[in-house]
């Protein structure tokens, strides 16, 4: 990396005004190879911090400068997340981020930002995960992505191939935003109600329920499988239910609901949804993710 030479005003204008218009998508390239709005925003600051101190002359595209160092430092991260992830109590979430304001956080596709879609991207390498992030939610050609990566494109080709066949055997066909909507406000409904009927219902009978909790008490550390168990965890879980005030918020593109519990707000819950029915109910207690998802509203 070229060490700059002291810049003129109008030169630090031209570099903050380039990355400012490119701050969404390099936060939403972080954001879905990471699952964490917190340490997306680190590798972001970094590609800020580096980009000052590079000799932009020499920079023939700005935008690609910048996509590559934030990819790069995001597989870097990821790969040192798998290591600390070892040591996670109970089922790891992806941290919900706000989408009020940027439904697909800076996106030309609104792919791979769905909780459900998140968590199975998980199971790929990070670096496969990026090649599958850079070519269908920002619509990078593979000479790009070769570039970003510094693999051949024939390579780069097989990296993708591989990672749609593995979420297509991992990931259902999801229904639309606004049936979405209606089947999350049903479960709350009937859940809010201890309604156990209405829940089998809505969900299919190989429904999952996932508590990310990190070890806090009331989260189940497991996940619970199946039509009836999910039904009858969720009218009791969490047991506050009585006293709980759920509001809808805008996450990951999709609606979700932060509970709140004597004016704060304590888990977020949302929900997959296929033409079946619910298949995965998701709640996140752990208070850092919480505060990660309140946080990025504010981005």
């Amino acid at each position: 990396m070229h060490q700059a030479p002291s810049p003129t005003t109008s030169d630090l204008e031209e570099a903050v005004s380039v990355f400012v218009q490119q701050r969404k998508r390099l936060f939403g390239i972080a954001y879905r190879v990471l699952g964490s709005a917190v340490e997306a925003e680190d590798v972001v600051q970094e590609v800020w911090l580096r980009w000052q101190k590079t000799d932009r002359s020499v920079v023939i595209n700005p935008v690609a400068f910048l996509s590559s160092a934030t990819t790069r430092l995001a597989i870097n991260v990821a790969q040192s997340a798998r290591v600390r992830r070892e040591t996670y109590i109970g089922p790891w979430l992806p941290e919900p981020v706000d989408t009020s304001s940027d439904p697909e956080v800076g996106a030309q596709r609104a792919e791979a930002l769905e909780m459900a879609l998140l968590l199975v991207l998980e199971r790929l390498s990070p670096t496969e995960r990026a090649a599958y992030v850079l070519r269908e939610a920002f619509d990078y050609g593979y000479p790009e992505i070769a570039a970003i990566l510094r693999l051949s494109q024939v390579n780069v080709r097989k990296i993708v191939s591989r990672a749609r066949k593995h979420l297509g055997d991992e990931h259902r066909e999801t229904v639309d935003t606004t049936e979405h909507r209606r089947l999350l406000n049903a479960f709350v409904s009937a859940a809010r109600t201890g309604d156990v009927a209405s829940l089998e219902a809505l969900l299919t009978p190989d429904a999952v329920s996932l508590s990310d909790g990190n070890g806090m008490r009331g989260a189940a550390r497991i996940p619970v499988l199946g039509r009836a168990r999910v039904a009858n965890l969720s009218t009791a879980f969490p047991r506050f239910w009585p006293e709980a005030d759920p509001r809808p918020v805008h996450a990951n593109g999709r609606t979700g609901v932060l509970i709140h519990r004597n004016g704060e707000p304590v888990t977020f819950m949302t929900i997959a949804a296929s033409a079946e029915g619910v298949y995965k109910v998701m709640w996140v207690f752990n208070p850092s993710k919480i505060a990660a998802f309140l946080g990025s509203s504010a981005r």
